[in-house]
């Protein structure tokens, strides 16, 4: 059986959540792109995806969970809606979208309140 594209991003989540980072961008394209929120930071190329997730801790609020995940797959896109919550914000959402090549993903883009993540930290 041939995974489908959500439960591919659902290994992903996983992964990032067992701290493998080198599993999880085995799952994306040598040429990828990571639009991060606020959608004017890019990052190309999965080296330079790969070499940020070090550093994961520093980029999230402190006190960080997810809380709840679920992904919406159509045609060549999963979605995933992610529930999370921090130290200083009780609950809120973010949604990713994941862009697929055949089966591994060349984009991921995050939206997120870019205010409330701020006042997150």
């Amino acid at each position: 059986r041939i995974m489908s594209l959500s439960e591919i991003v659902q290994r992903g989540w996983d992964a990032v959540g067992a701290g493998d980072f080198d599993a999880l961008v085995a799952d994306y394209v040598e040429d990828m792109t990571f639009i991060m929120p606020g959608q004017s930071d890019v990052l190309e190329g999965r080296q330079a995806f790969r070499t940020a997730l070090d550093s994961l801790g520093e980029i999230l609020p402190p006190g960080f969970e997810i809380t709840g995940l679920r992904n919406i797959e159509d045609g060549s896109e999963v979605v995933s809606v992610v529930n999370w919550k921090s130290e200083k914000i009780p609950g809120s959402q973010v949604s990713v979208l994941f862009r697929f090549k055949g089966d591994k993903i060349y984009e991921e883009r995050w939206f997120i309140d870019t205010e409330q993540w701020k006042s997150a930290f």
